[in-house]
């Protein structure tokens, strides 16, 4: 019996930890430094201060719902750089993945990558296993292969550095504009 309190406390204190790790508006962004699709780092650090940031977190490349809502993001990128920000996409999949992702739909902004899921896990995205998937590509087929899937959640970051735009329940066909009309009434 006290071994089943004991853990029934330390699941308790852990979902508990979980959930504390979520981030809403309000909150500073957690710094981070990844892989871009072109292989360099990318910091956030070199970006925070200048312009409205777009972090959207995707399950996989290459995908339905991904590709929709990375090919909006590309369609209104003059909009987007209009109303002072830039976009970036996050998923688990690996840099020759997003590569590919970016040539195969003409991408004109930059994907990043989360392979061990440890950007999610900062901004309190959920994560499960991730998996591969092969496309035909320009005549050739690819695996693509992710280490994470993560949720499909967008923040938006202000040039001070905080979180001031969190969607969770994300419509891949209308998060690009909702993204830019948060953007143009918040400025």
């Amino acid at each position: 019996m006290k071994t089943i309190f004991a853990l029934m406390i330390l699941l308790s204190v852990f979902a508990t930890n979980a959930a504390s790790q979520e981030l809403n508006p309000g909150d500073m962004a957690p710094e981070f430094i990844t892989l871009a699709d072109d292989g360099t780092s990318w910091d956030l650090k070199d970006y925070v201060g200048k312009k409205f940031i777009v972090v959207y977190f995707y399950p996989a490349a290459m995908t339905g719902g991904c590709t929709k809502q990375a090919c909006a993001y590309r369609d209104l990128k003059t909009e987007i750089a209009s109303a002072n920000a830039i976009v970036v996409g996050v998923s688990g999949d690996n840099v020759e993945g997003l590569a590919l992702f970016k040539k195969a739909n003409d991408l004109n902004f930059t994907l990043l990558s989360d392979a061990d899921g440890s950007i999610a896990k900062k901004f309190g995205v959920p994560t499960r296993e991730g998996g591969s998937i092969t496309r035909e590509i320009d005549g050739h087929d690819f695996d693509l292969v992710r280490g994470i899937t993560a949720s499909r959640w967008t923040f938006i970051i202000d040039k001070s550095g905080k979180i001031v735009y969190k969607n969770t329940e994300v419509d891949a066909t209308k998060d690009t504009q909702q993204i830019l009309e948060f953007i143009k009434n918040n400025s």
